[in-house]
């Protein structure tokens, strides 16, 4: 277990944080200036430390000033899940331990106010979990087949790493055994849960969306895979059922198209996606879905790009990599093949014939295991994903649902008015969460996830979305792929390094060209508004700042990758 909750008292030498468990005496307490981490008692405290509530640690982090302290400071209740309490982690502080920046030149206190900016910005996005009694990192079925060695183990030792965004954060928590107690892991994602009632009887029903910390990060920024087969935008979705102590379990999984290429903003509204010519894909390809198929089992990829236009080179070479490792535990499918699969088979029973569904009764035993996962994908593993993961866990929910006797023989999910209602706005929030992490805005045809069409007041936020996600992409994805990577330990400061990499200056012309424009624009509009008595004279001083305008602007468009806010502190070959 972890410490449910913790008081953290303060003095000029040292932090300590209390236990608030009933019977705990232990006290965890922090050097300031030797960084040391030792256990102690409540004794210890002195009576002048200055004391706030404290609901856990999230961890440390060097920056250019020093050591800082990360401590969560509030949280908000989501639900129980088999007794256990799941929190949202909503407000952080940053602590740090020196008392005072005086030994900083002006240029590191920039830096470290830039950093501390990053990290901030990591801290305010939306989607921070814990439970200090659960291990929110692993699915049912995967905590179903442990030894009891595993049960003994604390909650940082036994979770998944792939789904602990504070992995990094607590390196130094981690190899002191003693204090794992007082090191909670966090998960990064959606979370949701509901109280349901179906003929009168009543069930809970679960959400769970894990997004990966091994190649995160934003849209253009961050495609494909790496060199050790993680796939950008990885995200696991559960689907829990818990009806008189039965348990049952759905797994899908989203990520990117698992080979290497990149779509780096450039201005355009829609990038052109660049395959690598000289990477091999298939050494990457291979260790991404032989660890999916240790994890997950069997793999059917539902891959949603489409087939023509700029995404058609992507789907093509995608296809060819899966018959080209011919491996029989993966079946590769685009979105028409898919439609005559459940043309053929109906949805519920191409998914029982695929994978089934994990399923526990109340003394323990297993019913039934998932025998594998559908891998969805599209260009960002968001909006198309989400909409086809929905109706796939909809029908394996009403497969569940009749064998536990909620539903009637021949019910159908969707004639549960009421249930109906909170299962689509749970999906689309569960979108909305996964695109806002990802994208930076909430995810496209939320309407049709809500309401199961395509509304007008739908068009009209979709298309404000993706005004937004431009802006977003182009002019500040940059600095939050440098905050995520910070944060994930993507990248460390070391205050002794001579260069800053926050210190690169920009090109002259990434100042100049859009002055440039816009003073030429406005020189535009002010020759019309002030025309003179001959119309000559006001026509060529409107030619040519309107001349001067567009072709600075062409300027630009062409030179896009160079207006763009790109990262700065991993360099691109880490990231590409």
């Amino acid at each position: 277990l972890a410490a449910a909750a913790a008081w953290k008292h303060i003095t000029p030498e040292k932090f300590y944080v209390e236990a608030c468990d009933d019977g705990a005496d232990d006290v965890l307490i922090i050097d300031r200036v030797s960084t040391e981490v030792t256990l102690s008692v409540k004794k210890d405290i002195p009576p002048s430390a200055v004391t706030r509530p404290i609901f856990g640690i999230l961890g440390t982090i060097h920056l250019v000033a020093g050591n800082y302290l990360i401590v969560i400071t509030k949280k908000k209740k989501i639900g129980e899940f088999f007794n256990h309490v799941i929190w949202k982690a909503t407000d952080f502080d940053v602590l740090s331990y020196k008392k005072t920046m005086l030994h900083l030149t002006d240029i590191q206190l920039q830096d470290n106010k830039t950093f501390l900016a990053m990290m901030n910005h990591v801290l305010s996005m939306d989607g921070f979990y814990f439970s200090t009694t659960y291990d929110l990192t692993h699915t049912l079925q995967r905590l179903s087949n442990t030894s009891p060695e595993f049960q003994e183990m604390s909650l940082l030792e036994r979770a998944d790493q792939r789904f602990v965004w504070n992995g990094h954060l607590l390196r130094e928590l981690s190899a002191q055994p003693e204090v794992h107690r007082f090191a909670l892991p966090v998960l990064h994602g959606f979370i949701t849960m509901h109280s349901c009632s179906i003929n009168g009887k009543y069930f809970d029903w679960i959400l769970i969306s894990r997004r990966s910390c091994f190649r995160a990060g934003v849209r253009y920024y961050v495609r494909g895979i790496d060199s050790e087969g993680h796939a950008a935008n990885f995200v696991e979705t559960e689907q829990i059922v818990h009806y008189n102590g039965s348990k049952a379990s759905f797994v899908q999984t989203r990520g990117s198209i698992p080979l290497y290429w990149s779509q780096r903003p450039n201005l355009k509204y829609k990038p052109l996606p660049l395959i690598n010519k000289v990477a091999n894909h298939m050494d990457g390809f291979q260790r991404h879905f032989d660890s999916q198929i240790i994890i997950y089992g069997k793999q059917v990829i539902i891959n949603l790009v489409n087939q023509k236009g700029s995404e058609k080179p992507l789907e093509q070479a995608f296809a060819t990599m899966v018959s080209s490792l011919g491996n029989g535990m993966i079946r590769y499918l685009t979105r028409n093949l898919l439609l005559d699969r459940l043309a053929g088979f109906g949805m519920r029973m191409f998914i029982q014939i695929c994978f089934s569904y994990f399923l526990v009764d109340p003394a323990g035993a297993v019913l039934s295991n998932q025998e594998g996962v559908f891998r969805s994908n599209c260009m960002d593993c968001l909006d198309r994903t989400n909409v086809i993961q929905s109706l796939l866990a909809r029908r394996s929910l009403q497969a569940q649902l009749q064998r536990l006797g909620v539903l009637h023989v021949g019910q159908k999910l969707e004639e549960q008015d009421e249930f109906e209602k909170i299962y689509k706005n749970a999906w689309a929030d569960n979108a909305n969460a996964c695109a806002k992490q990802y994208a930076g805005t909430g995810a496209l045809k939320t309407d049709f996830t809500r309401t199961g069409k395509r509304t007008q007041l739908g068009l009209i936020m979709d298309g404000w979305n993706s005004l937004i996600r431009y802006y977003k992409n182009n002019f500040s994805d940059g600095f939050r792929q440098d905050s995520i990577d910070l944060f994930l330990g993507n990248y460390s400061v070391d205050e002794l390094e001579s260069h800053s990499p926050l210190s690169v200056p920009r090109d002259l012309k990434f100042l100049a060209l859009p002055i440039i424009m816009v003073v030429a624009f406005s020189m535009c509009i002010i020759c019309l508004l002030m025309a003179g008595d001959t119309w000559t004279e006001t026509l060529a001083y409107v030619l040519f700042w309107g001349v001067a305008s567009i072709g600075t602007f062409f300027i630009i468009l062409y030179n896009g990758k160079d207006f763009v806010d790109a990262p700065r502190l991993v360099q691109k070959e880490k990231i590409d």
